[in-house]
């Protein structure tokens, strides 16, 4: 055996799940419709929609069968229930055993065939073939009562909840199908009989309720299918209930005490037919409020409701009850009900714009045609706009059909939705609206970029795929009930929960729509009612209101809810004025136009009327002359027959006269018709010149009008070309002066950073050099006092020391010669250094030379007598402090007087550009006193060297 799975939209083979050897007997769905149950005789098995993969199976043995495996309503469990009356339940995710219930009472033991689980799925209805019924809870685990049913009742066929939208899913009446073929309804908690359906005459054989418990549909015994209204059957739903508003009377002024502010109020809670009549009345003590009498003024509606209490009661149930509807409307829309205001506008009468409104829309309904084309006049008439908006009819039509006894509400209803739900809608008029279909498009690319992908692919804009539903408000694709339930959400929410509810259109119905790939597919799409749940919609709706960006949601860019002034209407001018005048005297010229022509008409048919009078007075004369005609022949044959005889030949000469008088009397009648003909035949010319050269006229006017709309499309596309081409190039310009900038950014931070390293590596480089002499020094002395100490074992060494130190100490006077001159040289070269470069940056690299080379000297002049060695070192550092001195004062003069830290950071363009003007002047000069001054240290370098190779070799 396998299972078909097909695709409702569609309508063709979406998978096959084989598994099962025997016949499947019942099937259940998980309320995310991810997984699904299938339960054959002898085995039960877990699906994964998704995939159309098996997940589990369950196995048992042959002498244990199943009778039913379910999930319960709102919940992750699964409930398996066996014919050994075992009943288990399971964790669906792990498939873990939760529980198990305990068996019945062995009084009131049944075998169970049929199950029923209220929609909160707390309560569990099992029957069997006895007149029992046994109800679980399912939360205590534990049978809590056994409902026995008439003797009539030996078995029980079939069970289920009749579910009620104000019961919160806990479910009061039960419908139990008996083997007589009929279906009894009981309450399970007073154990009542309401109502009944079938006989013994006409038996039911099955039967099943629609999910908001509104129908019962049944198929009979004979074969015929009843279908039965719950609100027909049940008195108690019908009765209408108590008033949701009670008055409280204070009590007499006189004996009003302060023991006497609280007072007893009924609830108002209206009683469904689930409930029982004899459960006492609940009562509530409600304490005068003296202080917090304004808060909440924003939630409190004109008729005594509560805003926020009504959209807690709509999120709970979905929607309004039906009774209350327009009584909840009304409260939500503040309507003003301004009588004199809508009479003032109802007695201008039907407006030009709607006279011929019947052929656009052929309404059978009189009445409705009527009350449609005095709503649309008044509205015409309180804004002109109106008159030329093409889809008003479809906008106003549904609340048409909806509030057709009572203009007035049907009239403010529509004046409300329009200034609230319909802002910015008329900005771009005639054209739809381009901003608030790009709200919509913006809102759809963040939530379904893929969708709106599909539709940019297929050039499908938002005029084809939102436009059709905001002009009929949705009309056209929902339902009357459907339609009813959306609207109960839109008048309780935010203005922009009408925009949202678009895109939460689109995004539900993704699935059929990703397959379309044609226009037409799209346009019919839109305008059809399809297959799609209203309740997943809204619940999408308010997902999106939700999660939404604040800079794309609609509710950033529409404001408030506004009510209708009272006493007199607002003025509606939130269009472009110019427009609307323009097209009102396009249209009054075009009337004149008509007015003439049907003139012009006229005088043509009086004409032709006066045409024909004159042909027929011409037939006349001519029948009058044919008869004298004849009347004078006949007494000429009397006189020719009297005179024949006598006069033969005045008888020829009159045969021949009469017959030259009958051919003149032709010839004339030839020619009389010729130009009565050749009049006719001009008049006709005349009248078809005429209407070619209006038809010609009109020909023109229509191609008139078509070119200027083509140049105004025109225009806008090379406005948006021009548009684009702009900011393309102003994105470019930014983006190249943003990388120039760049670049002279990182070139001034290169700048500064080899600066400060050059800085900072002259300090460094003086730092060391301190410290290196210090250490020598210290170094020195401790050899000294070392030889000191061992002069006794060392006196032969000291002999030959003392005559190396005279050498050495010659060599020293030399060297300290040589020094005295190469620093004076030195000075003089820094000095010349210092007057030709005073503003440049190469001397902090002499200065790096000549720190390296005062280090290499002082280094090797400090060998091993102390005394020699430090006036050695002293010499030394008075000749590097006066140098230094002057530099640095050279230095800070040439440098900007700013911190230390930011002197070399900030230095000035012209410096730099002063530099390069004058390096090439003193380039040679440079270099010549450079090479003086490496070869003065070398050979000093390495004459040092030679005298102190002996000391180190004696000292080890």
């Amino acid at each position: 055996m396998f299972l078909t799975c097909l695709g409702t939209v569609t309508k063709e083979l979406i998978s096959w799940m084989r598994g099962h050897e025997s016949s499947v007997f019942s099937i259940s769905v998980h309320a995310s419709g991810r997984y699904a149950i299938t339960t054959s005789s002898d085995t039960a098995q877990l699906w994964d929609l998704d995939t159309f993969q098996r997940k589990r199976k369950l196995n048992i043995l042959q002498s244990v069968g199943i009778q039913k495996v379910f999930f319960l309503p709102l919940s992750n469990t699964i409930l398996s229930c066996f014919k050994d009356n075992s009943i288990f339940a399971w964790e669906c995710d792990t498939l873990f055993c939760k529980y198990q219930l305990p068996p019945p009472p062995e009084s009131s033991s049944i075998l169970y065939k049929v199950f029923a689980v209220t929609r909160d799925g707390r309560i569990l209805a099992a029957g069997g073939k006895s007149n029992h019924l046994h109800l679980w809870c399912l939360e205590a685990k534990q049978l809590f009562r056994i409902i026995q049913m008439p003797t009539k009742v030996r078995a029980i066929r079939y069970l289920e909840f009749l579910p009620d939208s104000f019961d919160a899913g806990s479910n009061q009446v039960l419908g139990v199908l008996s083997q007589d073929g009929i279906m009894r309804f009981i309450n399970v908690q007073t154990c009542k009989l309401l109502f009944e359906i079938g006989s013994l005459d006409e038996g039911i054989s099955s039967s099943v309720i629609s999910p908001h418990g509104r129908y019962i549909a049944s198929i009979m015994e004979n074969g015929s299918l009843n279908i039965y209204s719950v609100q027909a059957l049940t008195q108690e739903i019908n009765k209408p209930p108590p008033p949701l508003v009670k008055v409280i009377e204070d009590l007499p002024k006189s004996k009003l005490t302060s023991g006497d502010l609280k007072m007893k109020v009924t609830s108002g809670r209206v009683q469904r037919p689930a409930k029982s009549r004899e459960k006492q009345i609940q009562t509530r003590i409600l304490k005068q409020d003296l202080t917090g009498h304004f808060e909440n003024k924003e939630n409190e509606l004109s008729d005594g409701l509560n805003k926020k209490r009504l959209q807690i009661l709509l999120k709970g149930y979905g929607e309004y009850p039906t009774k209350y509807r327009m009584f909840i409307w009304r409260s939500l829309l503040q309507l003003p009900e301004n009588h004199t205001a809508f009479s003032s506008l109802i007695d201008k009468g039907i407006h030009v714009a709607f006279l011929n409104l019947q052929k656009k829309y052929p309404i059978k309904s009189r009445k409705l045609l009527r009350v449609l084309q005095r709503t649309l006049s008044a509205l015409a008439h309180w804004s002109a706009i109106f008159s030329d908006t093409p889809y008003l009819p479809l906008l106003a039509f549904p609340f048409v059909k909806l509030f057709q006894n009572n203009q007035l509400i049907c009239f403010e209803v529509v004046a409300t939705l329009i200034i609230n739900w319909c802002q910015h809608w008329f900005e771009y008029f005639p054209n739809p609206p381009i901003n608030i279909l790009s709200m919509i498009e913006n809102v759809l690319a963040f939530h379904d970029k893929e969708l709106l992908q599909h539709y940019r692919d297929h050039d499908i804009t938002s005029q084809v795929y939102a436009w059709p539903l905001l002009e009929t408000v949705f009309s056209e694709v929902l339902t009357r009930e459907e339609w009813l339930k959306l609207f109960d959400n839109v008048f309780s929410n935010h203005p922009s929960f009408l925009l949202l509810t678009v895109v939460a259109y689109n995004i539900c119905s993704r699935a059929p729509l990703l397959n379309c790939s044609l226009k037409d597919d799209f346009e019919y799409f839109f305008h059809h009612r399809n297959n799609l749940d209203i309740s997943a919609v809204i619940r999408e709706v308010y997902h999106l209101m939700d999660t939404t960006p604040a800079d794309i949601h609609p509710d950033n860019m529409l404001d408030v809810f506004v009510a209708l002034t009272k006493g007199q209407y607002p003025v509606f001018n939130q269009y472009p004025k110019f427009i609307v005048d323009y097209q009102t005297q396009e249209r009054e010229r075009i009337r004149n136009d008509e007015l003439d022509y049907l003139r012009e008409r006229q005088t043509v048919e009086n004409m032709q009327a006066e045409v024909d009078q004159q042909r027929v007075e011409d037939e006349a004369w001519y029948q009058k002359q044919e008869l004298l005609r004849k009347a004078e022949e006949t007494r000429r044959e009397m006189l020719l027959q009297e005179e024949e005889k006598m006069i033969q030949q005045r008888q020829r000469l009159a045969a021949v006269k009469r017959e030259l008088k009958a051919k003149e009397m032709h010839l004339q009648e030839a020619a009389r018709r010729r130009f009565l003909k050749l009049q006719q035949d001009q008049r006709e010319m005349e009248l078809r010149r005429l209407e070619d050269e209006i038809e010609r006229k009109v020909h023109m006017r229509d191609q008139e009008m078509a070119t200027a709309v083509k140049d105004l499309e025109m225009r806008h596309l090379e406005l948006e070309s021009q548009k684009r081409l702009y900011e393309k190039n102003l994105t470019r310009n930014q983006e190249t002066a943003a990388k120039e900038m760049r670049e002279d950014a990182d070139a001034y931070r290169r700048k500064v950073n080899l600066e400060e390293h050059t800085f900072h590596r002259l300090i460094e480089t003086d730092q060391t050099q301190n410290q290196k002499t210090q250490k020598l020094i210290e170094e020195n002395l401790a050899k000294a006092e070392q030889a000191c100490l061992n002069t006794d074992w060392r006196i032969q060494a000291l002999h030959k020391q003392r005559c190396d130190d005279l050498q050495r100490n010659e060599c020293y006077q030399e060297m300290a010669k040589l020094l005295r001159k190469n620093r004076r040289k030195e000075i003089e070269v820094l000095n010349a250094m210092m007057e030709k470069e005073a503003k440049t940056w190469e001397e902090a690299e002499e200065k790096d030379f000549r720190l390296k080379s005062e280090k290499k000297a002082s280094a090797l002049s400090d060998a091993s007598r102390q005394w020699f060695l430090e006036k050695e070192i002293n010499d030394a550092l008075e000749h590097t402090e006066g140098p230094r001195s002057q530099y640095e004062q050279v230095a800070s003069s040439c440098l900007p007087r700013t911190s230390p830290g930011s002197d070399v950071s900030e230095v000035d363009a012209s410096t730099w550009i002063s530099l390069n003007q004058r390096k090439t002047q003193w380039d040679t000069m440079e270099q010549d006193l450079l090479d003086r001054v490496r070869n003065l240290r070398q050979r000093l370098t390495a004459r040092a060297r030679h005298s102190c190779r002996t000391p180190h070799l004696l000292a080890t």
